[in-house]
């Protein structure tokens, strides 16, 4: 087994880092933030255009969308490199990974220079609009309703959990055209603008993020869409959602690995307890690099294996909220005060956490569920890998 890169892939590297650090905004420029995942700043704005007329924003598109086709292989050290420094490609990375991408798998030619361009020069901001009161993890039980009335959809219904959608210039839309089929059929795809008259968008709160409001409630009342918005085929858009994710969970599993390694770097044991846990993060963390090397092997080959990849998001979400559940126990109460506030718990690093251990916990949570609950990777790895019988 080869744990290292070839020779090319490691002057890609090396053209990307010499890219970014005669590239990278100053500290200075960068002081706006964002207010949620489809609010960008200019500045963020200015960045990720740079990267699109570079060739590095997405490197494995073609050099029109903002890439230079690079293989799997080099887009996993670019990857590697923006997390070394802590750099954002996007601020909105549903806009970028998941919708922009699902219109360069599925959309038209039209909509693709229409939308999918705009989208990756964030010259525009997408939302995605999946999760519906009733259908969270099980999208097909969807009942947001599209019906063609001549060259228009007119849409009725709700959604929710819509991240960014009250910064968003358009939403991808997930809708049923054809109730009387099974659920999983009978649904299609629409790039809905957000300000179609019909379209009312309720931003919320968490537990985490009442200042940073990122949820949204979505209605929809006779809303009037053009057919032309239509992405992929009629009543095929269950093969569209399963692209949308597709994209998400590819390289999904290295994000968990650095951040058992970023844990594992700020985690000092102190005690029996600790040692223990500590000991238990490492090995999560080298068995989840050591897996998902073997996939990104099969990967470069050509070779798809959904079933690795639903292996490599259980074991690297639930590792991630075990690692951080028992760093925020170490710490005690110190967990629920400012990072600021060190001592007498200096085993833990609190201050390399712009955010304290309890948030760090908290935010754990959205691993298990984002991009498909652990429940449902476990039935598609009893089904898959262990070969039991669809329940």
């Amino acid at each position: 087994m080869q744990l290292t890169f070839d020779a090319d892939v490691e002057r890609f590297r090396a053209e990307f880092a010499a890219f970014l650090d005669a590239n990278l905004p100053s500290e200075a420029e960068t002081g706006e933030r964002a207010y949620s995942s489809a609010h960008v700043p200019e500045w963020a704005r200015r960045w990720q255009r740079l990267l699109f007329d570079s060739g590095w924003l997405l490197p494995g598109n073609p050099p029109e969308f903002g890439g230079r086709n690079a293989s799997i292989l080099e887009q996993y050290v670019h990857l590697e490199e923006l997390d070394r420094r802590r750099i954002y490609h996007s601020f909105n990375p549903q806009g970028l990974g998941i919708i922009a991408a699902s219109l360069l798998s599925f959309g038209s030619e039209e909509q693709k220079r229409r939308w999918a361009v705009p989208i990756l020069r964030v010259e525009i901001t997408a939302a995605l609009g999946m999760s519906e009161p009733g259908a969270g993890s099980d999208l097909a039980s969807l009942r947001t309703r599209a019906v063609l009335d001549g060259d228009h959809f007119v849409v009725n219904g709700q959604k929710i959990w819509t991240s960014g959608a009250h910064d968003a210039d358009v939403l991808l839309t997930f809708v049923r055209t054809d109730p009387d089929a099974p659920k999983h059929k009978g649904i299609s795809v629409l790039l809905i603008p957000t300000d179609t008259p019909g379209v009312t968008r309720r931003p919320f709160g968490s537990l985490i993020d009442r200042d940073d409001v990122d949820f949204n409630e979505v209605f929809f009342d006779d809303v009037r869409v053009p057919a032309e918005n239509l992405v992929g085929a009629l009543n095929n858009g269950w093969h569209v959602a399963n692209g949308s994710l597709g994209h998400e969970r590819t390289l999904l599993w290295l994000s968990f690995a650095l951040r058992l390694e970023e844990l594992a770097r700020d985690f000092r044991p102190v005690d029996a307890l600790d040692r223990d846990a500590y000991a238990r993060l490492v090995m999560d963390a080298q068995a989840l690099r050591l897996l998902g090397s073997a996939a990104l092997a099969r990967a470069a080959r050509g070779e798809q294996d959904v079933a690795a990849l639903s292996v490599l998001k259980l074991l690297g979400s639930e590792a991630v909220q075990k690692a951080s559940e028992q760093a925020m126990e170490s710490a005690g109460v110190a967990a629920l005060e400012h990072p600021g506030m060190t001592a007498p718990y200096a085993h833990l690093n609190l201050e390399a956490f712009s955010a304290g251990w309890f948030e760090r916990y908290a935010r754990s949570f959205a691993g298990t569920i984002a991009g498909g609950t652990s429940e449902i990777q476990r039935t598609i790895v009893a089904e898959r890998v262990l070969g039991l019988p669809r329940s």
